[in-house]
């Protein structure tokens, strides 16, 4: 990430913590080679090896306190105001700063509902809390949750312009996928084929290549986080493909579903031509309901009942994930009410939140119908960033 961004980032934050009114915003970390915060690549721009803190107030002042042999690194990298560099301990120079400043609320790197928000350890927790203990700070931490969200959320039209390249050259990728598809191949024959593609043109996977791209042929596939297997391509499949490519440090993430013909066919079966068109209503009619201030949870299930009411099972995740400097990013989630997704699906949904839509159901003997579209949410309702799959991809005998 550029320091461009970065600061651009760091103002972004200095009115979120105005917003929400948070004096302070204290990322504390320790050997970010081994254990990385999330955020740091986002508002810092480097690492750190001993106990650091890095320091945004809502009047817009920010601060590095790091270990001394890392001063002149810091300097170089230029994103941070005011630079404070220590040789023994931390303690009195992290506590000089707070009394200089003197937070109500100090907003540090932990979460129960989102792991973007939760870097902190509980071993640098419990070391912070030790720094803290004789000062009255240790009773005004928070957490920074609500301004991660926020912050990773709100793209900025440098952000939103980052994604849209990355989509525009995935979509490429799945158009060379639909000539390379042919029965008898088998999902790691496409796996490679995409990676391969991935590598000659110079972009990184979007998460982790053991199932980036996941591929799915016929009915009984493997779950939707499963890697590609042996299984080969039969005339009479449903195909689908999980992808996304990490390309300036912002990421993509779609899906698209092809069809085989079987000998004599020139079009697919009644039942998986239903069970495609049931996929893309589903999607837009949840785009159609997207507009700042609902929850996310309202958008689910506007296509999660649908699906259930025209006789399909309803898919076993939620509709749609943020998307940006990694594939599941910003904190509100487009999720059903289910305890293990906490508070996320009640959070509201927000003006330029970039989200997935992503509904999937069973058409049986077949395989899995499923489209993965990107949108951005504007003022008052939402844009795709990715070109909407219509009609369900044909291979030719």
């Amino acid at each position: 990430m550029s320091n461009k961004m970065i600061i651009e980032k760091q103002l972004q934050a200095v009115e979120i913590l105005k917003e929400k009114n948070i004096d302070m915003w204290l990322t504390f970390v320790r050997e970010t080679g081994n254990i990385k915060d999330p955020m740091m690549e986002m508002i810092v721009g480097t690492g750190a090896t001993w106990h650091s803190a890095f320091i945004i107030t809502k009047d817009g002042d920010t601060t590095a306190i790091i270990g001394s042999l890392e001063e002149a690194n810091m300097k170089t990298v230029g994103t941070f105001k005011n630079i404070v560099p220590y040789l023994k301990s931390i303690k009195e120079d992290l506590i000089k700063t707070l009394e200089k400043y003197d937070p109500k609320t100090i907003a540090i790197n932990y979460s129960r509902n989102s792991s973007l928000a939760d870097g902190l350890t509980h071993g640098v927790y419990l070391e912070l809390i030790e720094l803290l203990k004789d000062t009255p700070y240790k009773d005004r931490l928070v957490s920074s949750e609500e301004i991660v969200a926020a912050l990773r959320g709100r793209k900025s039209s440098s952000e939103v312009n980052l994604i849209k390249e990355a989509i525009k050259e995935t979509l490429i990728i799945f158009d060379q996928v639909t000539k390379f598809l042919e029965a008898g191949k088998t999902e790691k024959d496409v796996a490679d084929f995409v990676k391969s593609q991935v590598k000659e043109k110079g972009f990184e996977m979007a998460w982790d290549e053991e199932h980036c791209p996941a591929v799915f042929t016929g009915p009984d596939s493997a779950g939707a986080h499963s890697g590609p297997t042996g299984r080969a391509i039969e005339k009479g499949h449903v195909i689908n493909m999980d992808f996304g490519i990490k390309l300036n440090g912002y990421c993509s993430d779609l899906q698209r579903t092809w069809y085989v013909l079987r000998d004599g066919e020139t079009e697919p079966p009644a039942e998986v031509s239903r069970g495609f068109q049931v996929i893309v209503d589903s999607i837009q009619m949840a785009s159609d309901a997207i507009k700042p201030g609902k929850k996310g949870w309202e958008i689910d299930e506007i296509a999660r009942n649908y699906i259930v009411e025209n006789g399909y099972e309803e898919y076993p995740h939620g509709l749609g994930h943020q998307v940006g400097r990694v594939a599941h990013d910003g904190g509100a989630l487009l999720g059903p009410r289910w305890e293990r997704y906490g508070n996320i699906p009640y959070l509201e949904i927000e003006e330029n939140n970039i989200f997935t839509i992503e509904p999937r159901l069973p058409i049986k003997d077949h395989g899995i119908a499923t489209i993965e579209e990107i949108i951005v949410v504007t003022k008052d309702g939402c844009e795709y960033l990715s070109n909407p799959q219509k009609e369900i991809y044909l291979i030719k005998s």
